[in-house]
């Protein structure tokens, strides 16, 4: 018998799909479609069909102005670091727009261990504001960052261990001092789609935070607003609350989450801004995020803090 010669299957589609991941890995800033098409020597139909379906399979993704690059999927084959860069970016236009809408310090983070550890930071132009430094970590269970994000936590496994190493140490009257407390905590976190930091890590701050979703449904990252109780009082927690859950699913939308939304982000999507958020958006969006807004000092009057 005469044995078939096997044949290769064609890998023509595959080399071209290589060839644009590479050429992205190389310009992590990201890159158009007329670059990409011209880098490649890909026709720009062709170009664009292939960069439409990996985009969709969450392996790309665009940026604000339309460039394309390495999505979460494939960074998180690599390394975290590379991720959280990768997340950085796909999040900041949502950060930035509760920081416009809100006037206050607005935060991204992720969970190491039993701390938060801080990713991204927009600050309040306010000269009395809330903030914390990229890089600094803070205790899970006193953030609203943290217990939004453990709150959430799909793995129980990973939950329990988490609260088992805890330690409660009380950082201001307020505080979690126990797992029993934080526990209950965490349940009406989990009901109303929200945590709330209220003089908990810092007394005169309140804090509102919701988690992150990748499209596994795991926690990824928690988001944030933070400011004196005095700007964000009782009154405005429906308001804010609303827009960081809001926030943080449009962010977990761009993760590939297809989960249902909450309670709260459906209000948030069906309501307007109050005359307030108006005030403040307009007030806001004349400034560039970090800039000054009065002449105020150099010298901060900014609380450094856990958010």
């Amino acid at each position: 018998m005469r044995t078939k010669k096997l044949k290769s299957p064609p890998v023509g589609v595959i080399g071209k799909v290589l060839r644009i991941l590479e050429l992205l890995d190389r310009h992590r800033s990201g890159l158009s479609l007329k670059d990409i098409s011209e880098e490649t020597s890909l026709n720009k139909s062709t170009a664009h069909r292939f960069l439409t379906h990996l985009e969709a399979e969450g392996y790309l993704f665009r940026d604000a102005i339309g460039n394309y690059m390495l999505g979460p999927k494939i960074m998180r084959m690599g390394s975290g670091v590379s991720f959280q860069a990768t997340l950085c970016k796909m999040s900041r236009p949502y950060l930035e727009e509760v920081w416009k809408t809100t006037g206050e310090t607005v935060n991204l983070a992720v969970l190491d261990g039993t701390d938060v550890l801080y990713l991204d930071v927009i600050e309040s132009l306010n000269t009395f504001r809330l903030a914390t430094e990229v890089g600094m970590r803070r205790p899970v269970h006193c953030t609203s960052l943290g217990k939004a994000m453990l709150a959430s936590l799909s793995d129980l496994e990973q939950k329990k261990d988490i609260l088992k190493a805890i330690q409660f140490s009380p950082v201001t009257p307020k505080s979690a001092t126990n797992r029993l407390r934080l526990e209950k905590q965490l349940r009406t976190i989990t009901e109303r789609g929200y945590s709330l930091d209220d003089e908990e890590a810092v007394s005169g701050a309140r804090c509102i935070g919701a988690a992150i979703l990748d499209a596994e449904g795991n926690v990824v990252a928690g988001i944030s607003v933070s400011g004196p109780v005095v700007r964000i009082t009782k009154a405005h927690l429906p308001e804010f609350s609303a827009m960081v859950c809001s926030a943080a699913q449009k962010i977990s939308r761009k993760l590939g989450y297809q989960g249902k939304a909450t309670g709260v982000v459906d209000a948030a999507a069906n309501s307007a801004p109050s005359s307030g958020a108006k005030k403040r958006r307009s007030a806001v969006q004349r400034l560039r995020p970090g800039s000054r807004s009065d002449g105020s000092p150099t010298i901060r009057k900014a609380v450094r803090a856990a958010v």
